[in-house]
């Protein structure tokens, strides 16, 4: 018996279907055309082409409400926050509130008041189950602390997170202290996520002295394979800038003694702070706004002798005469 044309057809468009399948692209199967158009509403694949109907009843996977605007999202949302590195229990743990009202806003009776306190107090205490749970909020909490003491945003908290977390795993902690290791993981992540913080800085907030968390940090990025570029000093420019009221002109000028002296090899072995703080009091010369070296030492964090050595190194590689 011969195969009906429509049934040859059908098995075509299921052949055309399978190879698209397997090259990851799909296209229109009357025109060719890979310009298909989504239909949110209908939930239609439609070619924009020729106007034929690929796919329908598609999954709508968002939500049943519509919003016009953040505020109106906001309100019908139905969801809690996001899983976060920065929690011991990555934030899917239930949390009581302390206001003691009720879904309504009103104040609930005492009977129930110190009930809900006793549920408070037992929620609290359930949440770390042993003392390695304890630990890990302890350090967690720290970074959190000296990321908020620095200024840093909430993606180094989570890239400092993770870097302990990774410590904790491969057991890197054992005979260092929890503060040590929670430091160093947030260094490593300013350095990773490219807005570096002297040890200096790190160590004004933390509760480590600067040569333990040093150390510390040199351990885990070798343990961890954590691979870490030489931090550039032009990163520091304007912060540094900003904290001396200094113009866009001076900064540019930095950066520009920076490149120029990087390139004739000036910075290898050098500190990337006084490197900065020394460019940055050249550039104030060069443009009249002077500023003292104990000025720029004072924000930079550095002696006043190394920026009078990075100076010298760096008009002199300039060709500039003081």
């Amino acid at each position: 018996m011969t195969r009906s044309t429509r049934q040859r057809e059908r098995e075509h468009e299921a052949e055309t279907e399978r190879d698209q399948d397997q090259e990851g692209v799909r296209v229109c199967p009357e025109c060719n055309s890979d310009n298909l158009v989504k239909d949110a509403d209908r939930g239609e694949l439609i070619c924009d082409d020729c106007g034929l109907v690929v796919e329908e009843e598609n999954i709508d996977p968002g939500p049943e409400w519509r919003a016009f605007n953040h505020s109106e999202r906001q309100e019908k949302s139905r969801v809690g926050a996001p899983t976060t590195q920065t929690m011991h229990d990555k934030g899917l743990t239930t949390t009581i509130d302390w206001k003691d009202k009720d879904a309504y806003g009103r104040s609930i009776s005492s009977k129930k008041r110190s009930q809900m306190h006793r549920l408070r107090k037992w929620q609290e205490r359930i949440r770390t189950k042993d003392a390695g749970e304890r630990n890990l909020q302890f350090a967690l909490s720290e970074i959190d602390r000296m990321a908020s003491a620095l200024g840093v945003p909430r993606a180094v908290r989570e890239v400092a997170s993770v870097i302990y977390r990774r410590a904790l795993s491969d057991d890197l902690i054992r005979g260092r202290s929890i503060e040590g290791v929670a430091t160093s993981a947030l260094y490593a992540a300013c350095r990773k996520e490219g807005i570096p913080r002297s040890l200096e800085e790190i160590s004004d907030v933390s509760r480590v002295e600067r040569k333990e968390i040093g150390r510390t940090y040199r351990y885990i990025s070798q343990e961890l394979g954590l691979e870490m570029e030489p931090v550039d000093p032009k990163k520091y420019v304007p912060r540094f800038c900003s904290e001396l009221d200094l113009s866009e002109e001076v900064q540019t000028k930095a950066n520009e003694i920076i490149d120029t002296t990087a390139e004739k090899g000036l910075l290898s072995g050098k500190s990337p702070t006084g490197y900065a703080a020394a460019a940055i009091y050249a550039a104030s010369l060069l443009c009249n706004e002077k500023k003292t070296q104990r000025e720029v030492a004072d924000v930079a964090q550095v002696t006043e002798v190394t920026i009078r050595n990075r100076y010298q190194e760096q008009i002199e590689a300039m060709g500039i005469h003081s």
